[in-house]
């Protein structure tokens, strides 16, 4: 949630703040704001208020000379959404101006015991630290006024800080809440999100947590510094800046997510290119030694990425015969089960930094687990604190609604199913394959499917249908439908249907039944009976094998443990057209974020 850039270089900052910012759009906010230094006048400037990031562009002027800046995209966690809340904001003097991602967790204290006489503007917690910044400097140098309120904040945060009086340095700080430096002779480029980087920097560093950070000008252009929390300087991990503007542009489709739909079946391709080593499946053996014999897998996710653990626990249990469990990460956190010992647990996430994941990553590496991420950002803060990481390799995912991280998702774990398997019965590599073919062909008759949508959903709203491992795709093709729609809809075990929610089912109710597996066939079809005499509107979805002549959308066929990653594809699409029909804002639905950053 949340997005954070600041610059100090020979760039304009405002370009470079602003681009950034509408790169970072996807991850969802409700208000944005900038502060910067015009060098004609000297003065620091502060544009803020709800609404989109273009409001900000078109609303405001900036035709200053102007190399140093800060910038902020809200999603509002202490009060509304509005001109008051919106980033940046001030300390009470208006020396120290900051932005945050976070949640400060202590800030009621903190004003009770520092900042009792303050009248506050807004209802934020972020006011609080630029006035505890503010509050120290009285009695110190700003770089230890800094360092002693990072150190009694209490929560989560990435935090860009101006101090007027010098407009020649930028300070930051980071705690769980993502923060990277992004580096390049002609300037520094502080921001929450590798893509904000594309562009301006050329490498960039990960900042850890508990960490100050320095950016100034030098002699020789502009440096950082980075200190531990007892303020000792440390030299972190290069890495180069590997995207570029095609991975992160529309490429001509009207929406990201259309765009992401379709890119699914090359990210089954990808996948397999990275993961296949001399004609077959690799995962490293230090990974693989981490299963070997074990008792239990436990699989924590939250979202989007629970429906990918849902499948993933049929791929373990059928190939490996390992018994697996699937807990939402929020629930865990705070509500934990009966443990087997002799465990592994695998964390699944797309960005890497979903918070109440990682209060679960704290807690079972304190019990002693061993522990296993699958993420689509191999630098993010899950990967580097698990034991292990896996990476899906799906390239910038931008729309909220995810796609093709949920379909990488399910392409990771059938890999180390399979790789973890004695003497797996399944020929893997033949199988993606197919199943990339697959995708491929139901994609290209998206057009059909948006007749279908036209023609039977027409409520407010919609319940999907099935059995077994289609059950799981019904989850998350309800999911997407009413995140981006905003219709109501459920996915329900078909055979619950009549323990009570068949009493929802009225004249032109749509449900939609998935049917991608022989032995249940005839079930669900029963159930497909029940609605209908109820009135309902049902449209069908099922595989060449399963399929009969009133059927509605019928895939390939491909291996049942994998059809989830198949079936899901004409869901992902009647929501987005649902969507597009409704004028919905598809790429950034209301109230979502796409990177969770706070519990």
């Amino acid at each position: 949630m949340c997005g954070i850039v600041g610059y100090l270089g020979d760039l304009r900052a405002t370009d470079v703040i602003l681009s950034g910012l509408k790169k970072l759009e996807y991850r969802g906010y409700d208000s944005c704001g900038i502060c910067f230094h015009d060098q004609t006048s000297g003065n620091f400037l502060t544009y803020k208020d709800k609404g989109r990031v273009n409001h900000l562009i078109s609303d405001f002027d900036y035709g200053f000379t102007n190399h140093f800046g800060i910038g902020h995209t809200r999603w509002a966690t202490h009060g509304a959404p509005n001109h008051i809340n919106s980033h940046p904001h001030a300390s009470a003097s208006g020396r120290f101006v900051i932005v945050h991602n976070g949640v400060i967790e202590n800030y009621k204290e903190l004003i009770a015991r520092y900042l009792p006489a303050i009248s506050f503007v807004s209802e934020t917690d972020t006011e609080v630290i630029a006035n505890l910044i503010e509050y120290f400097a009285v009695s110190y140098p700003v770089d230890l006024a800094i360092r002693k309120t990072l150190a009694i904040l209490e929560g989560s945060y990435a935090l860009l800080i101006i101090d007027t009086r010098n407009p020649k340095v930028l300070y930051a700080g980071k705690n769980k809440s993502p923060l990277l430096c992004g580096y390049r002779n002609d300037g520094i480029c502080l921001a929450s999100d590798l893509m904000a980087l594309v562009g301006v920097s050329s490498d960039y560093y990960v900042i850890e947590d508990k960490t100050f950070v320095k950016v100034e000008v030098a002699d020789s252009g502009y440096q950082f510094s980075m200190y531990d929390p007892i303020g000792i300087e440390y030299t972190p991990m290069r890495h180069e800046v590997n995207l570029n503007d095609d991975e992160i542009n529309k490429a001509g489709f009207p929406h990201y997510m259309l765009k992401e739909i379709c890119e699914q079946p090359s990210v089954i391709r990808k996948i397999m290119t990275n993961y296949i080593v001399d004609g077959k499946f690799f995962v490293d053996q230090d990974i693989l030694d981490m299963f070997a014999n074990r008792k239990r897998l436990y699989i924590l996710a939250a979202g989007t990425s629970m429906h990918a653990g849902f499948v993933g626990k049929a791929l373990f249990e059928n190939i490996t015969k390992i018994p697996t469990e699937v807990f939402i990460a929020s629930e865990f956190a705070y509500n934990k089960p009966l443990l087997e010992e002799d465990a592994v647990f695998i964390l699944i996430s797309q960005s890497g930094e979903t918070a109440d994941l990682r209060a679960c990553l704290v807690d079972v590496k304190k019990m002693g687990y061993d522990t296993l991420t699958i993420t689509n950002v191999k630098t993010s803060t899950l990967a580097r604190e698990a034991t292990k990481f896996l990476e899906i390799f799906a390239g910038p995912e931008i729309a909220v609604a995810s796609t093709k991280a949920y379909v990488g998702q399910i392409a990771i774990l059938s890999i180390l199913a399979y790789v973890l398997a004695d003497k797996p019965k399944i020929d893997l590599i033949k199988e993606l394959s197919k199943l990339a073919v697959a995708m491929e062909a139901i994609i290209d008759k998206r057009e059909y499917i948006h007749d279908l949508v036209k023609n039977h959903l027409v409520k407010r709203n919609c319940f999907y249908i099935g059995r077994g491992i289609d059950y799981y795709t019904c989850l998350e093709a309800a999911l997407k439908l009413k995140e981006i729609s905003y219709i109501q809809t459920e996915g329900f075990a078909a055979g619950e249907l009549k323990h009570g929610t068949i009493a929802l089912i009225e004249q032109d109710v749509p449900v939609i039944a998935i049917i991608t597996q022989n032995h249940i066939d005839k079930n669900t079809r029963s159930n497909i009976q029940e609605v209908r005499a109820r009135g309902a509107d049902v449209l069908i979805i099922s595989t060449n094998h399963t399929m009969k002549a009133e059927d509605d959308i019928v895939l390939m066929d491909v291996h049942y443990l994998l059809s989830p990653a198949l079936a899901v594809i004409p869901t992902q699409l009647i929501a987005y057209y649902k969507a597009l029909d409704l004028g919905r804002d598809i790429d950034k639905p209301r109230n979502l974020a796409k990177s969770v950053t706070v519990e």
